[in-house]
């Protein structure tokens, strides 16, 4: 029996030609954080929404806040749709992306297409999304479905800095307060679960002399070296911490950054490193913080005439499965079946994303979106990033078909 849900996967398949458009059209537009000067974007996401039919809500971060994270603008974008009384499920992705580096066969803001492949920075992570969830609330209105509750997309721009200007500043100035979220994702896999982050910024400062006379001075590179080889130790050590999210290995630390000196001929007088620890869901991160700490001012303590000291940069608690979340990740997995032909995995994944700071208000939350099996596949992050648009196309049909179940009406 034809029903207007029924009908959603050939709607999908109408529309591809104009999603695959409305993709190539985000892609062209340059939104790399950092710098992070992610208003012309926003703007242009806008309008093409807008051209869609949907009415957007435009809300500015404050500049003092967006210069506070590191940015120079950001505008997040709501649209809402409300088909009646009900549950509201909102979509999230984000426009920001890191730059393209070097390494590209294509420009990565041409958007490109190779045998049903589209290429260009963040076409993947997570601009693909934008698309795929803009196209499935797109088909539920064409359907004409009788259905109870409320879409929203939140599409953010701060996620390669932590989210925390993003949807966690959605929902602390409470412009929303959706039921469930999906957040972006890819389509063959659901992820439940994912490990949390800790930045530390570690300034190691000696004294500066003649390289003449390094006698006079302290050396903070010396010193760091030190330190830097305490740290690959604890970084082994991490191996033995297991997580039982599957996915999900353990721990993980690397030194991403390191700055200072003044010239050859001079002794450094102070030296920075830039840490990344990873902490699996298990983890507690004030925890995982003190004892990272700690293990620095060890260290320190051993280096006559070295001051050392330790700033927070950025704390991204892990996304932990909320009350709620297996209705998500059921309905996802029955319409996946379907439309994919096989059966997709709920499991998590060792980055961090948005995703965290809905789960943390206490909202179900899951990442699921359009994209391959895995984050490598995609050259997330890495030259020639590259989206398959027949994922596209697949992923938007799941997603359409999970908000109509979602949204049913109670049956009489």
């Amino acid at each position: 029996m034809i029903t207007p849900v029924s009908t959603l996967p050939s709607i999908v398949d109408r529309f591809h030609p104009k999603q695959v458009a409305f993709l190539a059209e985000l892609v062209k537009v340059p939104s790399d954080n950092p710098p992070g000067d992610c208003r012309p974007h926003a703007e242009a996401a806008a309008g093409l929404l807008e051209a869609l039919g949907f009415t957007v809500e435009r809300h500015p971060v404050p500049e003092e806040v967006v210069r506070a994270n590191g940015m120079i603008s950001a505008t997040n974008l709501i649209v809402r749709h409300r088909f009646g009384p009900g549950p509201t499920v909102a979509l999230n992705a984000h426009g920001d992306v890191v730059p393209p580096g070097a390494g590209w066969t294509a420009d990565p803001y041409g958007a490109e297409i190779r045998d049903g492949v589209m290429y260009g920075r963040g076409v993947a992570v997570s601009k693909s999304d934008f698309a795929a969830y803009a196209f499935a609330l797109k088909a539920l209105i064409e359907s004409k479905a009788r259905l109870a509750g409320t879409v929203e997309l939140h599409l953010t721009y701060d996620e390669e800095i932590g989210g925390l200007i993003g949807p966690g500043w959605l929902l602390d100035q409470k412009l929303t307060k959706p039921d469930y979220v999906l957040s972006a994702g890819f389509s063959y896999n659901i992820v439940v679960a994912h490990n949390g982050c800790l930045h530390l910024e570690v300034r190691v400062e000696g004294k500066s002399a003649h390289a003449a006379r390094p006698d006079t001075g302290v050396d903070a590179l010396e010193a760091a070296t030190k330190l830097l080889a305490s740290l690959y130790e604890l970084r082994e050590a991490y191996k033995a911490i297991r997580s039982q999210v599957p996915g999900i290995e353990h721990p993980t630390l690397v030194v991403g950054l390191i700055e200072g000196g003044i010239n050859t001929n001079v002794v450094p007088d102070v030296v920075t490193l830039r840490v990344d620890r990873r902490m699996i869901p298990e983890e507690m991160p004030e925890i995982v913080e003190r004892d990272l700490v700690a293990q620095i001012a060890a260290v320190a303590a051993r280096l006559p005439g070295v001051t050392v000291t330790t700033q927070r940069i950025l704390l991204a608690r892990p996304l932990q499965p909320q009350p709620g979340h297996e209705r998500l990740v059921s309905t996802i997995q029955r319409h996946a079946s379907m439309v994919l032909g096989e059966d997709i995995p709920a499991n998590g994944v060792p980055l961090y994303t948005d995703a965290r700071l809905y789960s943390a208000a206490g909202i179900p939350t899951v990442l699921y979106g359009a994209g391959p099996r895995s984050l490598l596949e995609a050259n997330g992050h890495r030259a020639d990033e590259k989206l398959a648009l027949e994922d596209l196309r697949k992923a938007t049909k799941v997603v359409a078909l999970t908000l109509a179940d979602l949204l049913s009406t109670p049956r009489a």
